[in-house]
């Protein structure tokens, strides 16, 4: 019996406006775009921000080139999440076909998706029009609410709270749940609601973080968006499994970042934040997801290998410290071959011994687990980790 399994990758993380700084690199500067392949071979897209553009420069088209229609769910219609539509290249190649779905806005009134394609398109905004695009494009508007099926998959729009307005989307595929709830800020009930049932037992839920709880109850409030702790809550009450940080604020450097995530650990266990190239792949019911970063990410791995020191915590919940060796180390990242097998999501404090300038330089790094595979040697395991300090 073949497992069904789902891909879902992320090309655009950051809120509000795309970033470039080096202090932004490790997570991404890209804003919000997702790709689901879900098990049936359906194509979802979510949102269009800047994320688009790299996803398109990477396009294949699905089933040996033959024309297969790909959904795009639009959230809303700010910037940072329709802004990478002009530049997403497949929407100029004839035999593409796209469905895209969105709400119908009051201050847009009929076909708003329509109008919102046409006008960043127009003049002076940009230098072609839409007739410029050769792909048959169709639309369709939503409401809070409102339950479709694609292929195999369902799909549920909920209403978030956010300036304007905003969908999130709930998408039940038959490898797993993925409920994708961006730009929300908590304190309405009735919308609180409608995000509880969103991400109800969910397998990922990926959910606005962009401010920290503190920025939420003063100089943030009112602006439309979440944070971690309030994340940690709704994945809580709803049964999700993991939570993924998403719509970093275009100031949080990955350091921020990074201690956000540290925070977030301490309160549930299984908990990523969403990074720019990350693969999240959902399996069989009741596997637990994991997330992994593909080469395009890591194109600045040193193939040296490290010998290290590695203490963590195993999947029995003993504590272990073992002698090995790193290898594929990059500034995200590095593989660890390891006798013990650590738990998926565990911390690993990493102590190892680099050649310097000045002879040999001990380094200490931690990190947390995000992918365990067969290892190249005997009674060993591979061991992805992403370095947070």
């Amino acid at each position: 019996m073949t497992v069904p399994i789902a891909k879902l990758s992320f090309w655009g993380v950051r809120g509000s406006t795309p970033t470039v700084d080096p202090a932004t690199w490790r997570y991404g500067g890209n804003t919000p775009c997702l790709e689901l392949i879900a098990p049936d071979g359906t194509q979802i897209i979510l949102d269009c921000g800047t994320g688009l553009r790299t996803l398109g420069s990477r396009w294949a088209a699905p089933n040996s080139g033959k024309t297969l229609e790909t959904h795009i769910l639009v959230t809303h219609y700010h910037w940072d999440h329709i802004q990478g539509i002009p530049f997403f290249s497949p929407l100029y190649v004839e035999n593409n076909e796209f469905q895209f779905y969105s709400f119908r806005s009051k201050f847009l009134g009929r076909d708003s998706l329509k109008q919102v394609f046409e006008a960043q398109m127009a003049v002076p905004y940009f230098p072609v029009d839409m007739s410029a695009m050769s792909a048959k494009r169709k639309f369709k508007e939503l409401d809070g609410g409102d339950s479709f099926k694609i292929g195999e998959n369902k799909i549920t729009a909920h209403w978030l709270n956010h300036p304007q307005g905003c969908l999130g989307f709930r998408i039940e595929t038959p490898a797993g749940i993925v409920a994708y709830a961006t730009d929300n800020e908590p304190g309405d009930a009735k919308l609180d609601e409608s995000l509880r049932k969103l991400a109800a037992g969910a397998d990922i839920l990926i959910n606005d973080a962009q401010f920290t709880p503190e920025q939420l109850v003063t100089t943030r409030k009112g602006w439309g968006h979440s944070s971690w702790l309030e994340g940690v809550k709704v994945a809580r009450h709803a049964g999700t499994k993991t939570l993924v940080l998403f719509h970093h604020d275009p100031d949080s450097t990955d350091r921020m970042v990074d201690l956000i995530l540290r925070q977030a650990r301490e309160e549930f266990d299984s908990v990523f934040a969403a990074s720019e190239g990350m693969v999240v792949t959902l399996g069989a019911p009741g596997d637990r997801v994991q997330a992994h970063m593909p080469g395009t990410r890591t194109a600045l791995r040193r193939e040296a290998q490290f010998h290290a020191k590695v203490c963590g915590v195993t999947e029995a919940g003993k504590d272990f410290e073992e002698e090995t060796v790193v290898r594929d180390i990059s500034l995200q990242g590095a593989l660890i071959s390891l006798k013990h097998l650590p738990r998926l999501q565990s911390e690993l404090q990493v102590t190892m011994e680099a050649p310097g300038g000045d002879g040999v330089q001990t380094m200490k790094l931690r990190g947390y687990v995000v992918r365990i595979d067969s290892g190249e040697e005997k009674g060993c395991s591979s061991v992805g980790v992403v370095f947070t300090d």
